[in-house]
């Protein structure tokens, strides 16, 4: 029970500490009543703190989410739009009468959305509704990256070398490119999350990934204003955890290693950041100390260094204005509540801790949970949680999610499932601990990144933590290895399928006719059964024989094999057990509509009971626009740019589909004329839905 031990403490030195502070004069206010403008896990996270400090809760809601987790657990819940969250969650005038109207004193936007949005914090305070983040002022400074590279570079902060001026022309940017030289990053002035970011290898690529950078930025944020930095090859990513509050005082939790990511996109965080001194840590700390208060900053915020892999020197990238996604674990190590200190700081008290009495215990990895292709170039995915078992919570395990089993995971947002956060006394065994936990979490009804999870986990650079920002990239060959299913899990798939096809007709039977007292019953007679599973792209022919809990099985057309296979039910899976050739072995199996799911110590092997095809207008439509450009995920349909009767040529953009926020430009793969477009502007769209079809060659 360590964390809940340190958590204690925490919260008991926040009443024991009001008079240690005195150089402002600032009044409080008490918050009785909170709304989080918000969705998913973060507006779960924050109503936990609120209904442990007595406070209650107002959740809104879109109509994608009526049905939500987080709408259920807050006091009270409001409808505030349709499902886009233009139309919903970043309608701030809205959030803020319902919020009004509903007597909160406060409103905590989580992050994202509304979290670093200048105009909601200055209706807010004009509104005399607290909002529990920074001033307007540091938001305005530090999420315009071209004045808060000046604003740090005045305070003494390292800086990297780049544009970050006004005079956004085409030619001017193609200038001052050549002078930082290629490669360089294309940054949205105003992004974060990866968006509105791209990289220009060469002079050739810069126009384009400029182009795609605008749009996507002027999406996401109503900016398209753009600057560029100099690239560095191979950096860490490592970003500092500051408070400050009403009183002038400003503090570091330490830092936090964020360098795996893939789309530009963090993906496993740990704390504190492997391999530095202590020196480095309190050099790190007080630089992002020095730029929280360069801009009078107040509440939690991050400050994020490149820090180079090399020499270890270290330069401001940006300060995100807001509780971060990878918080847990800087609460993990410190022993604090950081949703806590916010409310409590909003409210006008001053900082639990000095500098001095902030201390870090152990190591904690955040891994996060994404309906997500990792081997498809981690495209973004959507659809059912058919079935969801997550580790058991305790001391050294969190689970921070905003959706339970039955919710759908929308096209309409990020895809997170869920973050999995553990705690360890050293690196070595919160790693383990979070190997085994990622296989104890287990998702069937779409694809997740957790097995890629465990694999990256289970890589020896990154066991001895000899990571970078491209690491995904420079070991993409023994991360997505090429990987054999065994007969043998083949073989446990197959009797796991039987035994459940088994037990459903004996649930079914009529136990008062004699007839139907045993299943299948002939006299000296095994029952036989053939089927092909399909893993991947490739089918297994399977042949089962059985008479009660002994079977013979054949897979691919090899030998024989006795077996035994047991099943226990539990809820909507079930406890397999297999002896073959002696090797027993225990898994948790689902089944759901022909689809096998099987949990072991390697993550979920999946397969489909293959089913006669039959011919439909939807196959055929397929087979005839074979090579046409298809929905590589669920999305919204933003742009079409050709129409039938159009010839184009290889690399000629066609569509922009919108999936979990992110822009993605679909392209011709060859020359060819455009036979159809059968889906219009603004449509919802399924993965492998065709968008663009051509005539046949």
């Amino acid at each position: 029970m360590l964390f809940k031990v340190r958590h204690a403490v925490a919260s008991c030195r926040f009443l024991s500490t009001s008079s240690r502070y005195g150089s402002k004069s600032v009044p409080t206010r008490q918050i009785n009543k909170l709304l989080i403008a918000n969705r998913g896990e973060i507006a779960c996270r924050v109503m936990r703190t609120a209904n442990r400090l007595g406070i209650q809760t107002v959740a809104v809601f879109s109509d994608a989410d009526e049905r939500s987790l987080h709408a259920k657990m807050a006091n009270e819940a409001f409808n505030i739009g349709p499902p886009s969250s233009q139309q919903s969650y970043l309608r701030g005038e809205k959030i803020l009468e319902v919020a009004k109207n509903a007597g909160c004193q406060a409103i905590h936007p989580g992050y994202g959305f509304l979290s670093e949005n200048v105009e909601f914090a200055e209706l807010c305070q004009k509104e005399g509704v607290i909002f529990i983040g920074p001033p307007a002022s540091a938001i305005r400074d530090m999420g315009i990256k071209s004045t808060s590279k000046r604003i740090m570079s005045e305070a003494g902060v390292p800086i990297i070398n780049g544009y970050h001026g006004e005079d956004q022309s085409d030619e001017r940017l193609m200038q001052e490119a050549k002078k930082i030289e290629f490669p360089l990053m294309i940054k949205a002035v105003r992004g974060g999350g990866g968006k509105g970011m791209r990289i220009a290898e060469t002079e050739a690529d810069f126009f384009p990934a400029l182009q795609s950078a605008r749009t996507e930025s002027e999406k996401a944020f109503g900016d398209s204003s753009m600057l560029l930095e100099r690239y560095v090859r191979s950096p860490r990513h490592v970003e500092v955890q500051v408070f400050a509050d009403h009183h002038g005082n400003a503090v570091y939790l330490y830092e936090r290693d964020c360098s795996v990511q893939r789309r530009h996109q963090k993906i496993i965080e740990e704390a504190p950041a492997p391999g530095l001194s202590e020196e480095l840590r309190a050099q790190l700390g007080e630089a992002a100390v020095r730029a929280a208060k360069a801009v009078n900053y107040v509440g939690a915020g991050t400050v994020e260094f490149i820090l180079d892999k090399e020499d270890l020197s270290f330069h401001f990238m940006e300060m995100n204005t807001r509780l971060q996604v990878e918080h847990p674990i800087t609460e993990m190590i410190t022993g604090t509540d950081l949703v806590e200190w916010q409310i409590k700081v909003a409210s006008g008290e001053p900082l639990p801790f000095t500098q001095e009495q902030i201390r870090k215990t152990g190591h904690a990895f955040e891994a996060r949970i994404y309906a997500e292709d990792p081997a498809g170039g981690f495209l973004p995915g959507a659809g059912p949680l058919d079935y969801l078992s997550t580790p058991v919570p305790s001391s050294t395990t969190r689970v921070e999610t905003g959706v339970r089993q039955g919710d759908e995971v929308s096209i309409h947002y990020d895809p997170m499932i869920a973050k999995l956060v553990v705690w360890g006394e050293n690196r070595p065994s919160a790693l383990q601990l979070l190997i085994e936990q990622l296989r104890n979490y287990q998702i069937a009804g779409l694809q997740t990144n957790i097995n890629f999870l465990i694999d990256l986990a289970s890589h020896g650079h990154f066991q001895a933590a000899d990571v970078h920002t491209g690491f995904i990239d420079q070991h993409m060959a023994t991360l997505f290895p090429v990987k054999t299913v065994s007969s043998q899990k083949i073989a446990q798939m197959a009797l796991a399928y039987v035994l459940n096809e088994n037990a459903s007709t004996r649930k079914s039977l009529n136990r008062l006719n004699p007839f139907d007292s045993e299943l299948n019953f002939r006299p000296n007679y095994t029952p036989s059964r053939k089927f092909k599973l399909k893993v991947g792209e490739k089918e297994h022919p399977v042949e089962v024989k059985s008479k009660g809990t002994d079977f013979e099985i054949r897979v691919d057309g090899g030998a024989w094999q006795q077996v035994k296979a047991t099943r226990k039910p539990h809820e909507n899976r079930f406890l397999l057990q297999t002896n073959i050739d002696g090797h027993v072995s225990c898994f948790n199996t689902v089944i759901e509509s022909g689809s096998i799911a099987l949990y072991d110590d390697s993550g979920l092997t999946s397969a489909e009971v293959v089913q006669p095809r039959f011919v439909t207008a939807e196959n055929a439509m397929e087979g005839a626009n074979a090579g046409s450009v298809i929905a590589p995920m669920p999305g919204v349909l933003d742009k079409v740019f050709v129409k039938p009767g159009d010839s184009v040529k290889a690399g000629t953009p066609l569509a922009v589909l919108i999936a979990m926020k992110m822009e993605h430009v679909l392209k011709a793969a060859k020359d060819g004329i455009v036979k159809a477009v059968p889906n219009a502007e603004g449509d919802n769209v399924r993965k492998g839905a065709v968008l663009v079809a051509f005539e046949s060659s």
